[in-house]
């Protein structure tokens, strides 16, 4: 379909017009880039919006998906003023916009490491941005909103570890986002050469916490062989935030990835991770935490492929939800038939906090092959109330007694992350949910 035929339920507030607005702000672009966002904006335009009747948007509410009323643009482009658990930022995004340059230590700077926005490194590195930006193709039922994505992104974070250098701190990212009505298209593209070692952090967050706005954002992992790279996302949007995220990940020969995706704010969020293991060796771990509270709504879809012999995933979600909140996880394992002695495992567990509150779990295996070992599952279950009974009988308030339950319940998930800084900024993000403010509760 050509963008002259677009209709406006389809395109909401991104029309040709505005398509046309953002690539004249692009002109700088090489001309490569620019044919790969007009390819985007002619799919995005092609591409329905999701319906009832589509398998992978089943238990969604689909109402709430409207692309009417956003702006793209640099509206008071100004960081968050709230402080962040995290170690200062290497990069700070304000509405698409970078708000200051990475400044990174020279002995990193020596060994070749690059921290870097993508308009930079389209100049700088446009050949690693043609092998690594947005090549994997989306599967899990958003490709819709990805499209909208390379075609509206204006710039993110470019990540870039040399063979055999380690990175010891994290490099933080943070994106943020303040105006009513603001659409925000976050990205960040890691690449880990072979036997590198780099953690990188991003923290999503408005500047208003109660602003509607729309953010669509990726990430691009890339570990070469024998790589480590830890990738952890904090998501905290506004609480009228429209909200897609998608995670490409691609591991190598004995490399190893290890993820983890808070999920707090957002009044409705979907978060799509696929994980591509392509050569013997490979381990992909997939972790995440959400909590939900009032109507929010939180859809995860996952997709571990296994393509190449002796690889292991491991994908543990966990869910505490309590008001009439919702989550949504469909996982599949994906075994290919050279994919043997693959090792793979899949579980989603929800923890009830109120009887009103809806966890949908759909885990599933599709193998190929016969020498497999592959395990699935999911658990739902409300605070045993012998735990309760038991710390209120020791003069700890109901609130309170749930905040300590529910943070056991989180604890073997942040226990996988190595950094203790991580582990407790986590924590302290994890808390604004029980305070004033978070649910109108003081525990």
């Amino acid at each position: 379909m050509s963008i002259l035929t677009e209709t406006k339920p389809s395109v909401g507030s991104f029309t040709a017009d505005a398509f046309a607005a953002h690539l004249a702000a692009q002109s700088t672009a090489p001309a490569w880039w620019l044919d790969r966002k007009r390819a985007a904006y002619e799919a995005f335009v092609s591409l329905p919006l999701p319906k009832r009747t589509n398998e992978s948007w089943r238990f969604s509410a689909l109402s709430g998906l409207t692309l009417d009323g956003f702006k793209v643009g640099r509206m008071d482009p100004n960081p968050p003023s709230n402080a962040s658990p995290f170690s200062p930022s290497a990069l700070v995004f304000a509405n698409n916009a970078p708000t200051s340059r990475p400044v990174l230590p020279t002995e990193l700077t020596a060994k070749g490491v690059v921290v870097a926005t993508l308009a930079e490194a389209l100049i700088r590195h446009p050949e690693l941005l043609k092998a690594h930006f947005m090549v994997q193709p989306q599967k899990l039922g958003s490709e819709k909103f990805a499209a909208l994505h390379a075609a509206f992104v204006g710039d993110g974070a470019f990540i870039y570890v040399p063979r055999g250098v380690e990175v010891s701190a994290p490099i933080v990212i943070t994106h943020a986002v303040s105006g009513t009505g603001t659409a925000v298209f976050p990205h960040t593209l890691v690449i880990a050469e072979e036997n590198s070692k780099v953690t990188v952090v991003d923290h999503f967050v408005s500047a208003d916490s109660a602003g509607h706005q729309f953010a669509c954002g990726a990430n691009d992992l890339y570990a070469g062989h024998g790589a480590q790279l830890t990738y952890v996302a904090a998501q905290n949007w506004s609480r009228d935030t429209l909200s897609f995220q998608f995670n490409s990940t691609v591991v190598r020969r004995d490399a190893r990835v290890q993820s983890l995706n808070l999920h707090l704010g957002a009044r409705q969020a979907r978060h799509e991770s696929l994980s591509q293991l392509q050569a013997p060796g490979a381990f992909s771990e997939m972790l995440a935490l959400t909590f939900a509270e009032d109507a929010q709504e939180f859809d995860q879809r996952t997709l571990q492929i296994h393509q190449a012999p002796n690889t292991k995933s491991d994908l543990l979600y966990k869910n505490a939800l309590r008001d009439t909140a919702k989550t949504i996880f469909s996982g599949l394992i994906v075994v290919d038939p050279d994919a043997q002695k693959t090792d793979a495992y899949q579980s989603n567990r929800n923890l009830m906090l109120s009887d009103d509150a809806e966890a949908c779990s759909l885990p599933g295996l599709e193998i190929q092959a016969n020498d497999v070992r592959c395990t699935h599952g999911a658990t739902t279950s409300r605070i045993d109330p012998e735990q309760e009974f038991y710390l209120q009988s020791r003069g700890i308030a109901k609130e309170a007694a749930d905040e300590l339950l529910t943070f056991g319940f989180f604890e073997d998930v942040l226990n996988r992350l190595a950094s203790d800084e991580l582990h407790a900024a986590l924590r302290e993000l994890i808390q604004t949910k029980f305070k004033v403010g978070g649910h109108g509760k003081n525990t």
